[in-house]
Parts: C-alpha cells; structure tokens; sequence
C-alpha cells in the first residue's frame, strides 16, 4: 500500500438527513455515539495499512475539519503518511466541484505531489468495515485499468446505486447511475449488482479520464453518472465483490443517505449479534475520544411510586452520561448526556448534550445534540403533535429534532 493514494469525496450535503445536516456536512453526522460517519473510511485506510489519504470537503466542512484535526492528525509526516483535509480552491478556474470526479480532477496538482502508482476514491459517508489492501491487492492482479467494489441489494434498492453488469470472468460491461429500473442478475432476478462507491485505478488512467471528462461539456463530472460508464467502453474494469472475511458471505454495508436509513443502521448496534461489530479488536474504528468520566447509573428505590430506577437494557451508553433515575430502551445514548427521574428512552438516539426532562417519555426519536427535552413532555407517540411541533417525522414514524432546537 506504498504507492497508494487514497482520496475520500467528504463534501456531499446530505440533503436527505436534514435536520442532522443542517448545521454539518453528512460525514460530519454522528453515529454509534461516539463516531462520525466519516470515522468508519478512515478507520478501514489504516487498518489497511492506507497512510497516505486526503479528505476533499466542501459543504459545512467546519464541524468535520475540527473532528479530523482532532482525531487524525497522528499520521508521521516525516515517514510520508498524512490525513490532509483539501477544501475546493479553485485552482482551475472560479467554480465548485461540479461532481464527484471534478472534485478530483481540480486536486490533480495536489494528488501528483504524492506520486502514486495508484489511486483508491472513497466515500466519507458509508458505513462499514473492509480491507482495502485485499481490494487493491485484486485490482493489481488483474492489471484492470479501474476496479470496482460492488455488492448484491435487492432490485427495489437499485434505484439509489450505480448498478453494474459484468461478464462470467467479472469484467464490467454494464453501468447505469440509480436507474429507474434497476436490471437484475442473471441468475437471481431479486437483485442486482450495486457499486458501492469504492473505485481503484491506475493513476495515470484516472488522471486522463478526468482531464477527458472536464472538456466535455455535456458531463455533470461524476463517477457514476459520466466518468465510469464512459470508461468501460475504452478501458478494462473488473468488479470485485466485497465479502465478509470470517464468513464468505457478502458483507455489512450501508448507505446511510436517508434518515429512515440512518436510523436503522443505528439500532443494528444495540441488537445482541450486530453485523457490524464495534467490539471486534482486530479491527478497532477510531475517532475522537474526551477526557470524560465512565457512564454513571444512579438511584435504585423500587419502593418509592413509581419507582425511581436508572437503569439502561439492550443500549449502548457513552462516557460523559448519567441515567440519573430513568429508564433507557434500545437506545444508543452519546457522551454527556441525562435522563432524569423517572423519565423513558426507547428505541431512541439521543446525541451529545440532550438532556431528558423528568417523566418525559421518548419513543422512536433522533434528537440533535445540545437539545433539552422539558418534563413530561412526549415525543414519539403522536405524529401529528410532533409535526406541529415543527419536528420532522419520517415515513416509518421516526420523530427528529434538529440541533439545540428550543423546546421551552
């Protein structure tokens, strides 16, 4: 992994996790309590022995480029490793990036500094564990001008993916950006072949494609949409499945772009065998820690009515917290934050700062950090009270509260 550049595309606004990005870009969003989304790519580079990586950030990037000056910055540059954040410049004229492949082909100068062989593109805002080494190690070996990782999703869920068709020996000879009618593999017409926006190429056949794709004017100057479909046509691309290492089966992945989504992925955690593993040694996810003291459980009176008990089941709770006579449910509860007397959290993500008022009753919600539930109050229970509220609920019924929203 010398030789291999690995570039993270951070800069996406995450539209559909408003409230959560609102104020941060969806890399930026917390998750697990203690993580950022973004933590997972990280992680998964150095865990590969990845040491040379740049974030390409854009949108809201303050909140994200504090996290990776906090948690990243341990890399020797002496030894050429590095975390470097490249925020747009415009070093090639006075736009933006236009798209995920302009987005690289205006850091080309940068990314020659570093002299790859070659060049990983990665998301900042999936969730997962992979070894990219094992990716790199196949996209060498096959000597294909561009590798793709790729996973099966049901065919309904195709419309949210670059959706792929490869020949019997692997190589892509199909690829359609979030089709409305996703095709279906050969042999199982309830799924088709998602790419998961993991892409490995040869550096100098990145570089030409891109410098080809920004002189066409026609190109929205995506991987997906413009770049890729086109680089089939001229080039060699294999498709590499990502495959769980203990089991053979097709890995923990997901695309944390909705709420309802989000949501999910959230509460995989707190089940008893979660698919995606946070207590796995051998593949620790890193991010930025506090001096803060253990979570802190307080009050035991059953005798008093009703009963006063700070207690947490089938929840994950964070350093900083006190369940100070309440009762938390399938929750995953950040640093700092406090349930009072004889309030309940269920089924519930509460981020860093909330505080939960005494006998108020929480179901099914996000809340944003910073946010004070007053006393008795319910959120979760009534649909059309929390909307009037101003919160906003998704399909599935899961209430959100945006960050510090004043409650009072």
């Amino acid at each position: 992994m010398r030789n291999v550049l690995g570039l993270i595309l951070a800069g996406g606004k995450g539209s559909r996790l408003e409230p959560l990005t609102v104020d941060r870009a969806k890399p930026a969003v917390p998750f697990g309590g203690i993580y950022r989304i973004i933590d997972f790519t990280l992680s998964n580079c150095i865990n590969s022995g990845l040491r040379k990586i740049l974030v390409l950030t854009q949108y809201k990037a303050a909140s994200l480029d504090r996290h990776i000056n906090r948690a990243w910055r341990f890399l020797c540059r002496e030894l050429g490793e590095f975390v470097d954040i490249l925020p747009p410049q415009q070093r090639l004229g006075e736009l933006w990036y236009r798209g995920t492949a302009d987005a690289v082909y205006q850091n080309i100068y940068t990314i020659e500094q570093s002299d790859p062989d070659t060049i990983l593109i990665l998301s900042g805002d999936h969730v997962y564990k992979m070894d990219y080494s094992e990716l790199v190690a196949a996209h060498v070996e096959s000597d294909a001008d561009c590798t793709i990782a790729c996973l099966p999703v049901p065919l309904a869920e195709g419309t949210q993916f670059g959706v792929m068709g490869v020949d019997h020996g692997g190589w892509v000879q199909r690829f359609d950006e979030k089709p409305a009618q996703p095709f279906s593999l050969p042999d199982d017409p309830t799924l088709c072949l998602a790419s998961m926006g993991v892409y490995v190429f040869k550096a100098r056949v990145l570089f030409e494609e891109l410098c080809r794709d920004a002189t066409v004017q026609s190109s929205n100057h995506d991987f997906g949409k413009d770049l890729i479909p086109a680089l089939i046509q001229t080039h060699k691309v294999k498709a590499y499945a990502f495959r769980d290492k203990k089991t053979g089966q097709t890995a923990y992945w997901r695309d944390v772009g909705t709420l309802d989504s989000y949501y999910d992925a959230n509460r995989d955690l707190v089940s008893v065998n979660p698919q995606l593993n946070l207590y796995e040694s051998d593949w620790p996810i890193r991010g930025w820690h506090p001096p803060l003291p253990p979570p802190k459980f307080v009050f035991a009176q059953m005798a008093s009515d009703p009963p006063r008990v700070g207690q947490a089941l089938d929840s994950m709770v964070c350093p900083g917290s006190i369940i100070s006579g309440g009762r938390v449910i399938g929750s995953i509860i950040a640093s700092n934050v406090r349930v009072n007397s004889w309030a309940t959290v269920e089924d519930s993500i509460l981020f860093e700062g909330v505080a939960i008022g005494r006998h108020a009753q929480i179901r099914r919600a996000i809340i944003d950090k910073g946010v004070a539930i007053p006393e008795r109050m319910r959120i979760g229970y009534n649909r059309d009270e929390d909307l009037s509220r101003g919160f906003v609920v998704t399909d599935s019924g899961v209430t959100v509260i945006g960050m510090e929203a004043d409650l009072t």
